[in-house]
């Protein structure tokens, strides 16, 4: 036995200086979006698919309970040019009747708890594939190209109609998949509250102080709404 690594009900560590992090996963139909009870879960570390850790089973609301994963040191994640400062995680989802989900590099960061919510596709609407999503680095931790330079304000006599007279919530929004000038990129219907929940999951990290999440909150969905106000 490996004295190093430490067996319990709640997860697996491997380093008892490591921290520890939390992860529930939910999963549900993604036609009416319907829980499904006693999906099989498996948890692993991603890149080491035979290293499972944990197999679960959900509940009569589609959810398991939130496990105990190690992560990295807090201090990880409030420093700049750290190491990355959470663990990768593969989630393996089977249940009867739907296709099995495969979604690898799952974050999980030390001392909150990362939801990871999973579609299933029933298997009468395809054929038999095994659906497989992989998550890339956090934009704060990986290697991406930087934004494209814009002007802060927007000419509005080239192209469409400003139709709106004030600022409004919207309950859907169109993302463009591409940069502006890209007319071949497909543009997706998203939930605003699903687009701007994306966002700030996506650039910043769960473990900043309060204040800090919210300010970026606020910027993140005065931008959008800029967006859509302008229609630009």
């Amino acid at each position: 036995m490996d004295v190093n690594r430490e067996e319990t009900n709640t997860g697996t560590r491997q380093n008892e200086n490591a921290a520890v992090g939390k992860l529930q996963i939910n999963v549900t139909a993604n036609v009416g979006l319907i829980p499904i009870e006693n999906a099989s879960v498996t948890i692993s570390f991603t890149g080491e698919p035979n290293s499972t850790l944990e197999t679960l089973n959900t509940d009569s609301s589609g959810q398991t309970g939130a496990i105990d994963l190690e992560t990295p040191p807090l201090q990880y994640s409030l420093t700049p040019n750290s190491p990355m400062p959470y663990s990768e995680y593969t989630v393996s989802v089977t249940a009867p009747g739907y296709e099995p989900v495969i979604v690898s590099g799952v974050e999980v960061l030390p001392d909150v708890t990362a939801i990871q919510n999973i579609e299933m596709t029933p298997t009468e609407t395809t054929q038999d594939t095994e659906e497989i999503i992989a998550i890339p680095d956090h934009t704060l931790y990986g290697d991406y190209p930087p934004k494209i330079p814009e002007d802060e304000i927007k000419p509005m006599d080239e192209s469409g109609e400003i139709v709106l007279s004030r600022v409004v919530i919207p309950e859907y929004i169109i993302v463009h998949d591409g940069v502006p000038s890209d007319y071949t990129a497909q543009n997706y219907y998203v939930r605003y509250r699903d687009y701007i929940k994306n966002v700030v999951s996506s650039e910043i990290y769960a473990t900043w102080p309060e204040s800090a999440i919210y300010a970026n909150t606020l910027a993140i969905m005065s931008f959008t709404l800029n967006r859509v106000y302008t229609e630009w």
